[in-house]
């Protein structure tokens, strides 16, 4: 099984990243466009593993707060002169950092390993080819993001609303030729 611990997102919230998404999809018809229905918050990805009921054992022993989460203005992935991935931002309390901190502590006995970098949230709207830019020479943006690029240059940041998330999800994710598919298998509380 392909597995993930992420955070899910309340339905207001993601009914008007969706619009904003299909807003700008017609700037970028080239790149890939996440689906509404996929909209997350990834804490850890685990990968393909089949230690399901000792992660969700661990997970279980998690004892975090809940977070406040504010989702505006966007930005790209790794740079926006080489953007391969367009993202909304998200803005947290000093909860999420915690919460993934907890997370990846109850995972570690079990061979998961954290990333050693900086937890920076964000909600992935598009990716620009299979992770490697197909510019041209003397391009700085993946052909098919820079008309995107151009037209966020010109207008306000969005802002897209805040929440307050009371649990954290563990995620099966299976690949299909249509992109990924996610299901819920176990959802902790966070109090």
């Amino acid at each position: 099984m392909r597995l993930f611990v992420a955070l899910d997102i309340d339905a207001a919230i993601r009914e008007r990243i969706a619009q904003f998404r299909d807003d700008m999809r017609a700037l970028a018809p080239a790149v890939r466009w996440v689906g509404p229905e996929t909209f997350h918050i990834t804490l850890q990805f685990l990968g393909e593993t089949t230690k399901l009921d000792e992660i969700q054992s661990a997970l279980a022993t998690v004892n975090a707060a809940p977070v406040s989460l504010s989702f505006r203005a966007t930005g790209f992935f790794p740079t926006p002169q080489r953007a391969r991935v367009f993202w909304v931002g998200i803005e947290s309390d000093e909860h999420l950092q915690s919460l993934a901190n907890a997370i990846g502590d109850a995972l570690a006995p079990l061979g998961f390993k954290r990333e050693q970098e900086v937890y920076h949230p964000h909600l992935t709207l598009a990716r620009a080819g299979s992770g490697r830019p197909h510019s041209k020479p003397g391009d700085k943006v993946a052909p098919g993001l820079q008309p995107l690029r151009a037209q966020l240059e010109a207008m306000p940041q969005p802002e897209f609303g805040t929440m307050t998330a009371h649990e954290f999800i563990l995620y099966q994710s299976t690949l299909t030729p249509q992109g990924s598919r996610y299901a819920k298998l176990a959802t902790f509380p966070l109090r």
